[in-house]
This record gives structure tokens, sequence and C-alpha cells, in this order.
């Protein structure tokens, strides 16, 4: 019987998606694991892949529709099943022309499953957790030759990227479905099946240049019809969850504000250290450009685990304390902000930091980071810096407690050691959730940033 394909929640905040593009059409041939479309959530363009196979029957939502979780979007069933004129599935008195054969082979036997199409009515059951284990019959089947491998939309890009072939993968996600860990575990053993035409670096190593020239690359401004007095926009999801969220901030959540400044001469003189040292050791460019944000990641860790008070999140009826420290950092993409994660950040080199940073802050702005990639921080970092921003107060990510503002280093005349100098100092802002954190405990923690980037030997002590 024929199966409809729901809106699915492909974010834990998701409640609407807007239907980017179908990478489907009616009338092909599909199997389970298939890319059906491309979505649009509140944070980024996820893939809305089939959960049975079969034939797309119908597009019930347009390209550029925007409709609530839940909401059908198309039909998949068997080649010639009548479907009802509206967005159910039913009988319907004229038949749909029987599509042409499909010409991918492997798609046939998977769709004559029986237990692959679930009743009519009744949505896709949702994916086992991924600690499930694959059962052996999965596991063989997802490394025969020949064989249709399931695998996650992403561990699929993935693998693309990086020329490994699927099949000689061992499957740990449902029902043997290879997911993002599994191509971690096998990289060093998969041969690839061809070479990248660049050198295409694993999750976590991009291309530096890319995203040094995507920071400097400012937003499209709106265009304005010529003759026009205004334009009206539609907002995006983005845009949708970003006035949500702020609402929820900044008016229920009792904020103070903590400013501190820096002197940023040891640990800029450290940060050229360990650039020059990178060039010479490459004999061309350095190949991990360790930033000041890298540097105040770190730093942020660090002091956060000498003060586990202010790494914590407003439950409201508890307080949760996390002994797990992931830290986000704001990125500004083209229609607002989305906060990418550094995960157990205090456990992580400067150059693991400065690696994944780049790597997370570039698909952030191609919209193509995993909901897990922007969820589940317990503190942020919003560096305004590289815009020539001296000072400003940043607003608090709920459910966390805290949220620290950084601006931009420059050169001022202050007293050093008994006369006056030009040092190069830097201006921390801290807001605070006062039902959390009291002024003093910010304070404390600000002290020990600080003293960390004044002396960065106490970031490896």
């Amino acid at each position: 019987m024929a199966t409809q394909v729901v809106m699915e929640a492909l974010s834990p905040t998701m409640e609407e998606g807007r239907l980017v593009e179908w990478k489907k059409q009616e009338g092909e041939q599909v199997a389970a694991g298939d890319v059906l479309a491309e979505v649009e959530t509140d944070k980024a363009v996820m893939e809305l892949v089939a959960r049975v196979s079969g034939v797309l029957l119908r597009q019930t939502v347009k390209a550029g529709q925007t409709v609530p979780v839940s909401t059908p979007v198309a039909v998949i069933g068997a080649p010639g099943e009548a479907v009802a004129a509206g967005n159910g599935v039913g009988a319907d008195t004229a038949k749909r022309p029987a599509p042409q054969p499909a010409q991918d082979a492997a798609a046939k036997p998977a769709a004559q499953k029986p237990a692959a199409t679930p009743a009519a009515s009744t949505p896709p059951a949702p994916p086992l957790p991924s600690a499930a284990q694959p059962s052996p019959a999965a596991s063989a089947l997802s490394s025969a030759p020949g064989a249709r491998v399931k695998a996650s939309p992403l561990a699929r890009r993935i693998a693309a990227e990086r020329g490994l072939d699927l099949h000689g993968v061992q499957g740990s996600g449902p029902e043997g479905r290879v997911v993002l860990r599994d191509l971690e575990r096998a990289a060093p053993t998969v041969a690839p099946t061809r070479p990248p035409a660049r050198p295409t670096p694993a999750p976590g190593l991009p291309a530096p240049a890319a995203a040094e020239s995507a920071k400097t690359a400012p937003p499209p401004a709106p265009v304005v019809p010529a003759g026009a007095p205004y334009a009206d926009l539609p907002l995006t999801q983005l845009r949708k969850t970003i006035a949500r969220r702020l609402v929820q901030s900044i008016g229920p959540i009792p904020t103070f504000y903590l400013t501190s400044e820096a002197d940023m001469e040891r640990v800029s003189e450290a940060r050229e250290a360990l650039l020059e040292g990178d060039r010479r050791a490459s004999g061309s460019g350095a190949e991990v450009k360790v930033s000041f944000n890298d540097i105040l990641i770190k730093a942020v860790a660090t002091a956060l685990r000498q003060h586990p008070a202010c790494n914590a999140w407003w439950q409201e009826d508890h307080i949760r304390y996390w002994a797990e420290i992931h830290v986000g950092m704001a990125v500004a993409i083209e229609d607002g902000l989305i906060t990418p994660v550094i995960r157990h950040a205090d456990q992580k080199t400067l150059r693991e930091i400065a690696v994944e940073a780049r790597d997370l802050a570039a698909r952030a702005r191609a919209r193509r980071l995993a909901p897990d990639e922007y969820t589940g921080a317990t503190f942020s970092v919003s560096n305004l810096g590289m815009l020539d921003i001296e000072e400003f107060t940043a607003v608090i990510n709920p459910p966390e407690a805290a949220i620290l503002a950084v601006g931009r280093i420059s050169r001022k005349a202050v007293e050093h050691e008994g006369q006056m100098a030009l040092r190069r100092r830097m201006r921390l802002t801290m807001s605070c959730d006062h039902r959390v954190i009291d002024g003093a405990t910010g304070a404390r923690f600000l002290q020990t940033l600080k003293g960390m980037l004044e002396n960065p030997l106490a970031l490896v002590w």
C-alpha cells in the first residue's frame, strides 16, 4: 500500500520546514535511504530521506513551500498504484500511469520487500537509537559486493568527498546502517575508490583558505526593486528561530554584565611564535593558523574547569551543572547567527580546536551542520573583534547561564611595570543569568580567564 512521506523534525527545535528542492521527481524509483528533498530547518539545510522503497507517486508540497512538522509532503507506493486526489493515501477513480522501469537494478529487490512498506496511514517508525547493534544479516547485506549499502545521508556525503567505498565499512547504526562514526573508525583501513579532485580532509579538517575567505565576506544586502519604496521579504526558518529565542532570553532572564580588560601582549607573542614554527615546519604557509578566537575558546574551557558554577544550564525547577565542557562559538551567516559547538574543548589542544573551529564555521556558512553540531553548548563565546568592535554585550542563549562577548585587540597607553607603555589590550564582557551565577562567581571566572590570557603558559600547565 502507498505510504505518506511527512515533514520530519530534522533538528531538536524544528517546528516547521521549508522544502528547498526536490531531489526525486514523480514517477522515479526510490529506495529506503535515498534523499528525496532538501529541507531548510531552523538552523541548517538538511536532507529528507525515504523511509520505504517504491515509486514516488506524488509530491504534495511544492519546492519553496513551508509546512509544519508531520505534514504530508509526498506519497511513495508501488508502480501504477492509485493515490487520492488530496494529500492523503487511498483509492482513486483514475489510475496513474505506471512509471518506466528504474535504472537502478539494486533498488528493485528493495522495493519488493513486504516488511519495508507500512500501513497506508501509518507514518514510518522512528529509527532505532544509534547504540543499537546491527544484526549479522544486515551487516552481511551492507558489505556484500554490488548490494545497496544502507547509510545515513551525512555518511554518504562524507564518503563521497573522501572517495571511500561504503561496501567495505561495517555499519553500527539501525539495521546495520553506516553512520559517521563508522567512517571515522574505518578511515585508516578503507581504500579510496578514486582519488579526490583536490586534497579533501576528514570532518574537522577543512581547507583553511575557504574558511578564511568566508570569514571576511559580508552578507548580501536586501534588494529593493527599482522604483519601489520598500521590499517585504518573508522570514527564513533561521530568522524566525532567532527572533523567538531572543524574546525568550532578553525578557525573562535577569541578566547582569561584567566587563574586564586583558593585556594581550604575551598571548600575541605566543601566537606569532606558533605560526612561525608552523611556517618553518611546513616550508610554506602554515597548515593550521591558530587564531585569537581559538586561543579564547581554549582559555574559556580551561577556566570553566576551575569554575564549574559557570558551566551550567537553567532548567526552570533545577540548575544543571555540567561536568563536560562544550563551548559554543557564534558564527555570522548570511541570514543571521548560529553557534557551532566545540565539544570537550578543555580536553583538546589548540591545534585541534583551530582545525575543528574552521570546519564548523565553514559548514555553518554553507548551512550544512548536523543538529548535534550546533546544540548542547554549556557556555558560549561571541567575538566581534575582527569587525573592529571595541566592546559589546551579548544575549544569553538559553538554557546556558552565560556568554562571553569579545572585542578587538588594540594598542593602548597604560601603566606597565611602573611606567607608561603601549600595550595590546582586549575587553571582555560576560553576560550572566543571575538565577544561576552571582556577581562574585562571574567575577572570579573572568579573573581566572584574564590571568590565563596574560600568562599563556597557564593553558598548558
